[in-house]
């Protein structure tokens, strides 16, 4: 079982910064790519970030040049730096990861959820 924790959602005005951390924990072999989703009230979940171990990242283009998603393979947690906030960055934030347990890879690893509210 994988369990994958989320922190550092907060309220903030537009154009501060917010950290997300997530930090994947339980019994597993391995972790392949991790990234962030965001759903915001009355919208669909979608994807802001993602990062293969090697490093190789992939942005939603409405967060390019201000957020940066980076991650600690050692310690099996990501993160995502927020800059610039805007209103509609607002959304519960989602870590997820592609984990192989022992018998096969599933990218149906959710955490809890971090909610990021900013304020206009």
């Amino acid at each position: 079982q994988v369990q994958l924790v989320e922190s550092g959602g907060g309220l903030v005005q537009a154009g501060g910064s917010l950290r997300l951390s997530c930090a994947a924990s339980g019994s597993f072999f391995s972790i392949k790519d991790m990234g962030w989703h965001r759903q915001a009230p009355g919208k669909q979940r979608e994807l802001v970030a993602t990062i293969h171990p090697g490093g190789p990242t992939n942005y939603a283009d409405s967060v390019k040049g201000r957020f940066t998603i980076s991650r600690d393979n050692a310690k099996n947690t990501i993160y995502l730096q927020m800059n610039n906030l805007k209103p509609e960055d607002t959304a519960v934030y989602y870590c997820n990861a592609d984990v192989w347990d022992g018998s096969s890879w599933s990218d149906d690893y959710w955490g809890q959820g971090t909610r990021v509210t900013v304020s206009s």
